[in-house]
């Protein structure tokens, strides 16, 4: 008897799976596209690992039309047809999908839907049971008792987990979606009552029929639209149900059809599943390496299988076993390491165990779990003293996954982490930028086919999510020695990579690797912010607001949400309303009220609802957050900088995000000048002056761009005065602003289209102006010609330390990918070389104070600017030195220029 079924809703996986592998170009040798079967087939042997004993029965939907569009022939009308990319890739997947032996079904004149809720309630009766595999929010009307649904995402609906997804019980999805409609299926509902409306109403009135029989106790306009829209509701309701009685083309608790080992080879090896072939046993002789260097693609397939088992796993709850693994580390030149924590806030969690690895040997040192009936545990005091001179020993390398976070955790209690000889997240983002996410879970799967034990299976998820010290040691054991296993394998694995491009290696120690020290330093020094100053910024801007919110509405004529795009939606484009013409429509075909359709709008409500969104956004995002952030430990922010997220090399930030504080807006730059230095020390800001164009005249080796950078000319000037047949000193300022549009715009691959809505120009003028740009920078269109047809035969591009920027898209058939990875292959080096420099910038300069011990901290590092606190009395002379070390930290063709400005906070200095 099936002791449990699992009912995957394959159409459901199939879409997702082609939109989130889009982004890798995945095909096969002869270029037939692959994400999307890769990306179900993938899903499937997860399934098949989580859930071994368990039936898997996969539905699809069929082609054509079902019953329901003899209901409503415009059901799904809003859907357009899918990508020719996806439609390709459907009968190879079933064909893959039967020849792995599973009950395959796809009924004509019904939904997938409709088959799942037929094959859950035969499964219910037999008290089976049932997990539903699938994204789609209509199927929770079917979770109840022993059925369950799986989210794409891993997570578990029991009845309780829908009611707090929904707002309602399993039981009203049906009446909830009624009354809401859908709009991606093109299912009315009830006009102007969303979910949030809908989840009320059915808690007063239970389902539908009961809504509809209390609809005169609903007041307002929304109570008019239901008593007018009973018609559309049943519609609706009818289009919502699903069917439970299909007819099965057959028994789905016989056997499955088996797998057929032969057919599953040939597929296997037409579309280039070399992972899946191994692990058929059918391994495939390795190629033989010509002198012609491989391009290391993301679209490619190079995993290994891990091996788990091949490692010993040792817990570590005695004096004995703690002496000899202390033994162990002290006379060993390098192993892996790894903490596990209480928290991802660096600056608070504290340490709940630690893991070490040896040749093949895990060790998992737990010294705080907590939770009730936990063994008695070797005292931290005693383990922390005791690795202490271990984990400070340089002599000693120590391998691990982002080892910044663990350097900090470390740094809390007064261990410094020296010795860090490997970090494998910096060693694949080296590698290969864009070839997978560079967080373990990811690149275990991708490039060692192995699927990790996720912190949600130890720990639960949502809000009754476990913290570690509350995880039972039992399963706490396998999910840390896994970490440090994982890594081992990946760091061997990575290393073999990297050997073959000596360039991406010396890029990796002599710049990534050495800046997670800088990086640890930057953070911990944090950035002295003053809450007085963001207080009063705040009094002001909600003032301002207020006056904004009152001109709104005596313009509407009514009072309404001015962060509300429904209720803008029905002032600007309703007849009732202004009747405004829509210059662009939401995915739903609603009208959009985004910046960039408001913007194309004529009215003054409109700059009303712009200008207090902009407000609404400084308050929200720094002036109320900012405050929150700050440690109170040490009175400063302490942002997280992420050196392996980026495609390009540049750093991103988070928590607060520093690259993203705004200056072009009066009201955006005064929040920098909350930033402030501590009393006797000032603010220094050095910031690279126009970098990528610098860098730019380097690469290109353009003749006249060089002159002009080495005549320390104005260079929008000099590019105005060209582009427009002019005299240097006769160059207006609308001519520069032209000017200065076109050098960067160029530089990011814009076309003469986006040229012209930038300046506001015809597109005719535009091209023109970029026509002229390159008859007098001819080096410029040679560099972006060549490039183009470079990236497009290796599939990468460089920037001048060699960090290479992968483009999958680039030899794409949809042809605004392709144009996209084009116009990043001519920015790349730009931004690529800039991101390199302003590292190297770091490294150099913090040396320099380490070695002069001239109390300088460095604090942010935004784009291409650094910023310093540093003694008040010396600062003139230091910043001498910081702008004379940036501006030589790389020679090139022409000089690099530094800006450095000093002042009492961050806006005075910038």
């Amino acid at each position: 008897m099936t002791q449990q079924l699992i009912l995957v809703d394959g159409s459901a996986f199939l879409f997702r799976s082609y939109f989130s592998t889009l982004s890798q170009n995945l095909t096969n040798d002869g270029g037939f596209p692959t994400g999307a079967m890769f990306g179900v087939i993938n899903a499937i042997k997860h399934l098949q690992r989580q859930y071994k004993d368990a039936k898997i029965i996969m539905i699809f939907d069929a082609k054509g039309s079902n019953f329901r569009h003899d209901i409503f022939p415009e059901y799904k009308a809003n859907r357009g047809p899918a990508e020719d990319d996806l439609v390709v890739q459907i009968e190879p997947l079933y064909d893959i999908v039967r020849a792995m032996g599973f009950h395959f079904i796809c009924e004509a004149g019904v939904e997938a839907d409709d088959v799942i809720a037929t094959l859950a309630k035969l499964a219910s009766e037999k008290d089976i049971e049932t997990i539903i595999a699938s994204g789609d929010k209509d199927l929770f009307q079917l979770v109840g008792g022993k059925i369950k649904q799986l989210d794409m995402k891993g997570k578990l609906y029991a009845e309780e987990d829908v009611e707090e997804k929904m707002g309602v019980m399993p039981k009203q999805v049906l009446d909830l979606l009624a009354l809401s409609g859908d709009a991606s299926d093109n299912i009315p509902g009830v006009p102007s009552v969303g979910p949030k409306t809908a989840s009320k109403w059915l808690k007063l009135y239970d389902d539908v029929e009961g809504v509809k029989a209390n609809a005169s106790q609903i007041g307002g306009k929304v109570g008019e639209k239901l008593r007018e829209s009973f018609d559309l509701l049943d519609l609706s309701y009818q289009l919502v149900k699903l069917k439970f009685d299909v007819e099965l083309p057959f028994d789905i608790f016989e056997k499955e059809p088996g797998e057929k080992k032969e057919v599953l080879v040939e597929l296997y090896k037409e579309y280039g599943f070399s992972m899946w072939l191994k692990q058929l046993g059918e391994i495939q002789e390795p190629e033989v390496v010509q002198e012609k260097e491989i391009v290391e693609s993301p679209a490619q397939e190079k995993t290994t299988n891990l091996d788990i088992d091949s490692y010993s796993q040792s817990l570590i709850l005695n004096e004995d076993d703690f002496s000899l693994l202390l033994t162990k580390l002290s006379n060993s030149e390098v192993f892996v390491f790894d903490l596990e924590t209480n928290s991802l806030d660096y600056m608070r969690a504290e340490i709940v165990g630690l893991v070490f690895l040896m040749e093949k040997e895990s060790y998992y040192v737990p010294i705080g779990h907590d939770y009730l009936d936990a063994p008695v545990q070797l005292s931290r005091q005693r383990v922390l003293d005791a690795l202490k001179p271990i984990l400070e020993n340089k002599s000693i390398g120590k391998i691990g996954q982002n080892l910044k976070y663990d350097a900090h955790i470390l740094a809390n209690i007064e261990i410094n982490l020296n010795g860090i000889s490997d970090d494998t997240m910096l060693k694949s983002y080296c590698l290969n930028s864009v070839a997978t996410r560079h967080n373990m879970d990811d690149l275990s799967e991708y490039y060692l086919g192995h699927k990790t034990i996720h912190y949600a299976d130890v720990a639960g998820s949502g809000k009754k999510q476990l913290t570690f010290n509350q995880v039972n040691i039992d399963e706490a054991m396998p999910y840390a020695c896994e970490d440090v296993i994982v890594t081992n394998e990946l760091n061997k694995l990575l290393d073999h990579k990297l050997e073959r491009y000596p360039k991406l290696m010396a890029l990796y120690q002599n710049i990534e690797l050495p800046l997670i020290e800088i990086m640890l330093k930057l953070e911990r020094n944090g950035a002295l912010v003053d809450e007085l100053s963001l207080f009063n910024q705040q009094v002001e801007i909600k003032a301002e607001m207020n006056i904004i919110q009152a001109q709104a509405f005596e313009i509407a004529g009514d009072e309404f949400n001015l962060e509300s795009p429904k209720q803008i939606q029905q002032i600007l484009f309703s007849e009732e309303g202004f009747g405004l013409e829509p210059k662009k429509k939401t995915a739903k075909g609603q009208p959009s009220t985004n910046e960039e359709a408001l913007k194309l709008l004529d009215h003054p409500l409109v700059d009303l609802i712009m200008s207090y969104r902009t407000l609404t956004k400084l308050n929200s995002t720094y002036l109320e957050a900012l405050p929150k952030q700050i440690n109170r430990n040490t009175g400063r922010l302490h942002t997280s900088y992420h050196q392996a997220v980026t495609a390009t090399g540049r750093l991103s930030s988070s928590k607060p995000n520093f690259q993203n504080i705004p200056i072009r807006t009066e009201q955006g730059a005064q929040i920098r000048s909350a930033f402030i230095a501590n009393k006797g020390n000032v603010i220094l800001a050095a910031d690279y002056s126009q970098i990528e164009l610098r860098i730019m005249a380097h690469i290109s080796e353009d003749k006249s761009l060089i002159e002009s950078f080495r005549n320390n000319v104005d260079v929008h000037r000099s590019t105005a005065a060209q582009v427009f047949n002019t005299e240097l000193d006769k160059v207006t300022k609308d001519q520069r602003r032209k000017a200065k549009a076109i050098n960067f715009g160029l530089i990011y691959g814009m076309s003469a289209f986006g040229l012209a809505k930038q300046i506001d120009v015809s597109r005719t003028e535009a091209k023109q102006y970029i026509d002229g740009y390159f008859e007098n920078y001819p080096g410029v269109l040679k560099f972006m010609d060549e490039t183009k047809e470079k990236a497009k035969s290796q599939g990468y591009v460089e920037t001048i330390l060699g960090r290479r920027l992968y483009l999958p898209q680039i030899n794409a058939k949809n042809k605004m990918l392709q144009q996209h990875a084009l116009r990043t292959a001519i920015n790349a080096p730009m931004q690529g070389s800039s991101a390199d420099i302003i590292k190297k910038a770091m490294l150099d300069i913090q040396a320099w104070i380490d070695a002069e011990d001239n109390g300088i901290k460095m604090i942010m590092q935004v784009h291409d600017e650094l910023v310093f606190e540093v003694q008040e009395e010396k600062s003139i002379e230091y910043a001498e030195i910081i702008r004379s070390m940036m501006a030589e930290t790389l020679k090139l063709s022409i000089p690099l220029d530094v800006d450095v400005g000093i002042g009492s906070n961050w806006q005075e200095a910038h």
